[in-house]
């Protein structure tokens, strides 16, 4: 890339809360192995409404890594992300900065797409059935979007560049790349990712107008991108936080560098527009292999948006024909999302951490459940596949009609 070599986008920690995992290795593990954890909707108030299976996040409890003071003011979407942010710093080996010495030097990047909708639900019952009186003075708050980028940078004394991506599935990568345009511009340390949790009864029936989201009753038929099967997507919770850093200072402190974020790119083709979401998403993975000074034929593997409607799917498989040429329909593509679900902006970077991962252990993750594939993509299934792996090429669509494309590359690729 352009950038300086010490300021590269080093990424050297990663957190995840997961459908298929409350720590990073029991999220690789399940995604390594091809596990599917889609299942019928337990969420109380969800029960009467059409959409029936999605990936839930189980055996989570936000008590035991946040401080009560700070859990009374949140959403259960950013309980995800502070107890996400902890596990990616302790993963970088900052897991007890607090910036007093340079309070400046960090920041904070998320993406949000649905926001708190639990815990403005609650509020918004309390005001309707008891009065304003009993609505809680943090309903103003905890709802916005911005509040998981604000509660990480309270809670950690973080005051260095601060922003959300309020946007669709897509921003969840577009949080990635200001994470790393923060970093080549001088700040020392960015936390970015995205978590989510749209499983409120609210937030579902606010789903229901999407005509890609899936309502199949059984988990095993809800979600087959890339089949003839394809019905549409099923929801998800969840996310995953990065540390992303200048790699000179990583090396300094002696971190390990996973991987560098090496480019990104993004455009806009309007909602629902699936067709020409082929081309938009064509321009995306040319731009970002631009930035990364990345050839086609470099990429060794492919993470899919895979959204699961048979006009996206055949737009998503020509984008990368288009782009990568006759290495496009060799290269290897999965979407492991297909067992955990679709958690918006999460999605992308779940993505994102499953590849850093996979580049690192030379193995890519199969997409659970989908077997007959009717696009000419050398699709991985079954099982998990070895390979030499130094160059990812992650891609993400919204509902909304953003492309967005993000190029990783091995941490030991000069």
């Amino acid at each position: 890339m352009s950038e300086p070599h010490d300021r590269r986008a080093a990424i050297t920690g990663i957190g995840v809360v997961a459908p298929n995992g409350t720590s990073t290795d029991t999220f690789w593990k399940a995604t390594q192995e091809g596990l599917s954890v889609l299942d019928r909707v337990t969420r109380e108030g969800c029960e009467h409404l059409p959409l029936k299976v999605a990936g839930e996040v189980r055996g989570f409890d936000p008590a035991a890594t946040i401080e009560e003071r700070f859990l009374v003011q949140t959403d259960r979407f950013t309980h995800f992300a502070m107890a996400a942010a902890d596990f990616a710093l302790d993963d970088a080996r900052l897991g007890q900065a607090d910036a007093t010495e340079a309070p400046y030097s960090i920041g904070v990047v998320t993406a949000a797409g649905s926001g708190g909708g639990a815990f403005g639900q609650r509020e918004l019952q309390q005001l309707w059935s008891k009065g304003s009186r009993f609505v809680g003075p943090y309903q103003s708050i905890a709802w916005f979007y911005a509040a998981s980028t604000g509660q990480i940078s309270i809670r950690r004394k973080f005051k260095g560049p601060c922003s959300v991506v309020a946007s669709d599935e897509a921003g969840g990568l577009d949080a990635l790349a200001h994470a790393a345009r923060a970093v080549r511009r001088g700040t020392d340390v960015i936390v970015a990712g995205s978590t989510e949790a749209p499983l409120a009864p609210y937030s579902v029936v606010c789903q229901l107008g999407y005509d890609e989201l899936s309502t199949v009753a059984d988990p095993s038929r809800a979600y087959r991108p890339f089949t003839e099967d394809a019905c549409g997507f099923v929801p998800a919770e969840g996310g995953a936080m990065l540390v992303v850093e200048a790699e000179t200072a990583a090396r300094e402190r002696g971190a390990d560098i996973r991987a560098h974020l090496a480019g990104h790119a993004a455009t806009f083709t309007g909602a629902s527009r699936w067709a020409e979401s082929r081309e938009g998403l064509a321009q995306a993975i040319r731009g970002a292999l631009a930035e990364a000074d990345c050839a086609p034929e470099e990429v060794d593997v492919v993470f899919a948006d895979a959204l699961g409607v048979p006009e996206a799917d055949r737009a998503e498989a020509l984008a990368i024909a288009d782009v990568l040429g006759a290495h496009g329909r060799r290269v290897p593509v999965t979407a492991p999302k297909t067992g955990t679900g679709r958690g918006y902006c999460a999605a992308p970077v779940l993505d994102t951490a499953a590849a850093v991962l996979a580049l690192e252990h030379g193995l890519i993750p199969p997409t659970p459940g989908v077997v007959a594939v009717c696009h000419d993509l050398d699709l991985v299934t079954g099982r998990a596949r070895p390979a030499e792996l130094r160059t990812a090429l992650i891609l993400s669509r919204g509902l909304m009609g953003s492309n967005s494309a993000l190029v990783v590359r091995h941490g030991a690729v000069g």
